[in-house]
């Protein structure tokens, strides 16, 4: 696995999604990381789905690669919190964040400025236990 670091910006547009996987494929290629594409495409494509819908803003997508752990984070202008519901609470939309709580290792959001950036991170080593969740 290569290091690496990327910042991509993108208009509040419903083809922000598709251009978020479709980087996030790009890059990963380009730093040996295909393994983990599929899960990283669905968890970016939730994370700047959330962006679109309740922050109507321009958002950034980064992403890096270093000692064993690919992080992902969705920057906007939307300061609340995302919040995981239940599967109870899940009907044709709100899955989101349920997905990245079950799929990442670690997931987080902090503000940033007057918004947020929300992240996760995956294990790209292979090894036992790189980049899972801590208890």
């Amino acid at each position: 696995m290569r290091a690496g670091n990327l910042s991509v910006e993108y208009d509040p547009r419903p083809t922000a999604a598709a251009q978020a996987r479709a980087e996030v494929r790009r890059q990963l290629e380009g730093w040996g990381l295909l393994d983990q594409s599929e899960t990283a495409e669905l968890l970016v494509s939730e994370l700047v789905t959330n962006a679109l819908v309740h922050a109507e803003s321009r958002l950034k997508l980064t992403l890096s690669a270093s000692h064993g752990i690919l992080r992902c984070e969705v920057s906007d202008a939307d300061a609340r919190p995302p919040s995981v519901r239940r599967t109870t609470e899940i009907s044709d939309s709100g899955r989101g964040m349920f997905l990245v709580d079950a799929l990442a290792g670690r997931w987080g959001c902090h503000q940033d400025g007057p918004g947020k950036t929300v992240w996760f991170e995956l294990g790209t080593c292979g090894s036992d236990g790189c980049g899972r969740r801590q208890p």
